[in-house]
């Protein structure tokens, strides 16, 4: 046998014992993998087997909680019908003690309607009275006892309202008067001229009196030159004509010519000079009152004031002051300022149109401020400053407030002894005119009314209805600066003679 062949037996038994050696190890891996499965079957199977045995544990408390909760749904049942039964029974029970219980009530409003009508028949026969009328006089004290505790509580709400709101409004207004320090702007008919020599008072009258005479009879106004040495008094009721006639001799004395066609010409040039006054009064006042932006007509409507009066007070100057007491309450208790100020400045300008159109000055001034371009809060203060229309702001109060204080602070104006008595009788007829007053004094230059009543008429409870009524009559029907005060008092005596 040759080599070769020899090498391919070696190769094929060398194969075979690798192919047996493959087999064998094999044969190990499926023994090792079928031990595995085994034992993973056996697992498998004895963890089928416990679920099997919990399903059945479970299977079998399910049932038996079924057939308790029948049980229990049995039991249910019945107490549901016992309930039912005993509701049956509480609710018969209750219709009956219902029953029961009307029939009573019944019988129990028969027994007191017969015991009223009893009672009501014995009272009728005892106090000789129906029941319409004891209804009528048991309602009547019952109204009357209210309106006397109500009247009693407003008095208390008023004199705690009049605590408090008087001692504030006292210090504002203490406040507001003591930062303004004025001269009286009250004006008299008279205007003194001081001479600068008294050789000038002779020029005045000239040679035999022609030139006083001619001065006189051209601007209407008495030239008095003999009652103060150093001075010339002008004399005349016309205000427009006295300012003419002291501008016209002021320029005389100035110019020191004086003879009748001297007196003639500085006549005309001061009486072309009017319009002239008339607007520099004008932008004088709202500079001095801090009120700008004016219209040209309003600033000359102003200045034609300087020349008016009322009760004796320029009224230009009441303005003025008007308008600076205005500007301080109102920064006191912090309303509008300028608004409050303007409305105080023109509250009266009106009265210079009442010769020229109808209506009242403060309506004649609220129209013409309202057409020429003043607010609508403005317009009302002047329209309302004397309550002829309510006031819409605490601005319109305001100025009501500064032209009460202008008007009657001491000195600020004064009136003739004929109109006083006049005013003064008025005021105690009015007041007198109202039931149960028995006498009726005023005093204090007729800023206070004292009203003596007659106790059997007016009882204690009606006498602050009773003051009320105769304030608000004496603001509608009496004209009369400042404020007035009413007092009414009662006073009841009891009087007897032993002897």
């Amino acid at each position: 046998m040759d080599a070769g062949a020899t090498g391919t037996i070696v190769g094929l038994l060398g194969a075979c014992l690798v192919a047996l050696v493959l087999v064998l190890v094999a044969r190990r891996e499926a023994a090792q993998h079928r031990s595995r499965a085994e034992a993973d079957v056996a697992s498998i199977k004895d963890a089928a087997r416990a679920m099997r045995e919990d399903v059945e544990l479970r299977e079998k408390r399910l049932v038996e909680r079924e057939q308790s909760a029948a049980t229990k749904r049995i039991e249910i049942d019945e107490l549901e019908r016992r309930a039912r039964a005993e509701a049956d029974a509480a609710a018969e029970a209750r219709r009956a003690s219902t029953r029961v219980l009307e029939e009573s009530e019944r019988t129990a409003a028969e027994r007191a309607a017969a015991a009223e009508r009893a009672a009501l028949v014995e009272l009728e026969t005892v106090t000789g009275l129906t029941a319409d009328d004891a209804r009528t006089e048991l309602t009547r004290r019952i109204v009357e006892q209210a309106q006397n505790d109500a009247a009693a509580q407003v008095r208390r709400a008023e004199a705690q309202a009049r605590r408090t709101a008087d001692a504030r409004a006292r210090r504002i207004v203490t406040t507001a008067v003591q930062r303004l320090a004025v001269p009286t702007s009250t004006q008299s008919p008279l205007t003194v001229l001081p001479l600068p020599s008294d050789e000038m008072k002779g020029r005045i009258i000239g040679k035999e009196g022609r030139n006083i005479r001619s001065f006189e009879a051209l601007t209407g106004v008495n030239v008095l030159v003999d009652d103060q040495p150093d001075a010339v008094v002008l004399s005349c009721f016309d205000t427009e004509r006295r300012e003419v006639a002291q501008v016209a001799l002021e320029a005389l004395m100035a110019d020191g010519r004086i003879h009748p066609q001297r007196i003639e010409q500085a006549y005309a040039e001061a009486l072309a000079g009017a319009d002239d006054r008339t607007d520099s009064a004008g932008h004088d006042a709202a500079e001095r009152a801090g009120v700008s932006r004016l219209h040209p007509t309003l600033v000359r409507t102003l200045g034609r004031l300087r020349l008016r009066t009322s009760y004796g007070q320029n009224v230009l100057e009441h303005l003025v002051e008007s308008a600076q007491l205005a500007a301080a309450l109102a920064a006191e208790i912090g309303a509008d300022v300028e608004v409050t100020r303007r409305g105080a400045f023109l509250h009266d300008v009106g009265k210079t149109l009442t010769a020229e159109l109808q209506g009242t000055h403060a309506a004649l001034g609220a129209d013409l401020a309202r057409r020429h371009g003043e607010s609508a809060q403005v317009v009302n203060a002047i329209a309302a400053h004397h309550d002829e229309v309510a006031p819409e702001t605490v601005e319109a109060v305001l100025v009501q407030v500064a032209d009460a204080i202008s008007a009657s602070r001491p000195g600020a104006r004064r009136e003739e002894l004929g109109q006083y008595v006049e005013r003064i009788d008025k005021l105690e007829q009015l007041v007198a005119a109202h039931a149960g007053v028995r006498r009726a004094l005023a005093m204090s230059a007729g800023r206070e009314v004292r009203v003596i009543v007659e106790p059997s008429e007016v009882d204690d409870y009606a006498l602050p209805q009773l003051a009320v009524a105769i304030a608000r009559h004496i603001e509608a029907d009496l004209a009369y600066p400042g404020e007035i005060t009413v007092t009414v008092v009662r006073e009841m005596r009891a009087s007897a003679t032993a002897g």
